[in-house]
């Protein structure tokens, strides 16, 4: 641990953000670990899995208006953050597309939701959740990112989280009570969303316009394979829920949906780390490929030393974790995290390898199409073991995945002899 804050340390604007990211992390727990048992045993395992069921049908949408911005757009806006011309034609043209995209998305979402029946029974809960995608398409967290200016959103963030968390205990109180809930958090992404946006043309002076069709254009082909892998990712991360959602009771879904809450919160004490190291090191290379590649050396190393604690951590405790946090009627829960305990481990060594490594040398290619790999096998497994065993033939489809990716990775960085290892 000493480590990482002597490489934090020796860079002041990565250590602000690091900072920043590190309480904004804190808060990320503190609010879940308050509403989380509140809520899976108010609503129940049913209700709480329907509404997670929702959630995951809106990421897909969540997706196409994200279109990769968030890992294009924040390299773009890294590199040009000292030319305020250029950051607001990016960020005009970004906004621009992902509001184009929204519109295209509401398109699909309604005819979707009216041929298939298994959205009809529950169709005001879907609409509802949908809502969220134009908060998430509003909120600019890439340009924040890109500029390194991490303690804007730590801000907007702790104001709506804890106007939602107050929200929950005063009107939640019986399962029937789902659909509210669905609203104040859509109501919370939408908030996000306006005010991260209007803080970036008002406090920090960037002047959004209608950009001209070149610059829409360069943004679009930047943004394609990254485009791509935000879609092969999704396949294989929240579409779990929606896939086991399609064979699996709705209380089923609820007892993987709530471990994998636990599993994420967990995972995310590695959050700071990894999103203030990527603008960081796309600046870095751009001065230095020797420093790039000493600097990721030493977070791979980090994160192979923090990554398994965690993993050590929730495996040995699963049954502890579940039994505070989720409470006794999701007993199914503790298999699932047991499975699942591995991913933080995992996760954080792929990131490196991926986000961290690839991305910034412009290996946007061969990361797409290892995670269309991922996508494409995740799915065969899928669709052969979850309708036998459902919630634990999902974390299993879930683990090897994210193993294929990190071995993939590694594979690939070895081959093309960039020497991180």
């Amino acid at each position: 641990m000493q480590k990482i804050f002597q490489i934090i340390r020796s860079n002041k604007v990565l250590f602000k953000n690091f900072t920043s990211l590190s309480i904004l992390q804190i808060s990320n727990y503190f609010f879940p670990i308050i509403t989380l048992p509140y809520l899976v045993r108010v609503l129940g395992p049913e209700k709480y899995g329907l509404v997670n069921f929702a959630a995951a049908f809106a990421m897909y949408f969540a997706i196409i208006t994200d279109y990769g911005f968030n890992l294009s757009a924040t390299q773009d806006i890294s590199v040009n953050r000292k030319n305020p011309e250029r950051t607001s034609q990016i960020f005009s043209a970004v906004i621009t597309i992902k509001m184009i995209l929204f519109f295209i998305s509401a398109i699909l979402f309604t005819i979707i939701i009216s041929i298939f029946p298994i959205f009809k029974k529950d169709l005001l809960l879907f609409a509802i959740t949908f809502v969220s995608v134009f908060g998430t398409a509003l909120f600019p967290i890439w340009f924040y990112q890109g500029i390194e200016k991490m303690n804007y959103i730590l801000m907007i963030n702790i104001f709506v989280r804890t106007a939602l968390t107050i929200s929950i205990f005063v009107f939640i109180k019986k399962e029937s009570d789902y659909l509210l809930f669905t609203i104040l958090n859509s109501i919370a992404f939408v908030v996000s969303g306006i005010v991260g946006f209007l803080f970036v043309t008002t406090q920090l002076k960037i002047k959004f316009f209608y950009p001209g069709k070149a610059i829409l254009k360069q943004q679009l082909v930047n943004g394609w394979n990254l485009f791509l892998s935000t879609i092969w990712i999704n396949l294989y991360t929240t579409s779990n829920v929606f896939v086991l959602g399609l064979f699996a009771p709705a209380n089923i879904v609820g007892y993987f949906a709530a471990a994998d809450k636990v599993r994420m919160a967990f995972q995310g004490i590695l959050s700071p780390l990894t999103q203030s190291v990527f603008p960081h090191v796309n600046k870095m290379l751009s001065e230095s490929y020797e420093r790039f590649i000493g600097f990721n050396k030493k977070i791979l190393k980090i994160g192979f030393i923090v990554g398994g604690m965690i993993s050590l951590v929730v495996f040995v405790f699963s049954e502890l974790l579940v039994k505070i946090i989720l409470g006794n009627e999701y007993e199914s829960s503790v298999i699932i995290l047991r499975i699942i305990a591995w991913l933080p481990l995992i996760v954080i060594l792929s990131n490196v390898l991926g986000i961290q490594t690839m991305i910034p040398l412009n290996k946007h290619k061969a990361f797409s199409m290892i995670l269309f790999f991922a996508a494409l096998i995740n799915l065969i497994i899928s669709f052969i073991i979850v309708p036998i065993y459902f919630e634990i033939g999902t974390s299993i489809s879930l683990l090897v995945t994210e193993m294929f990716v990190t071995v993939s990775f590694y594979l690939f960085i070895r081959l093309n002899k960039i020497k991180i290892i």
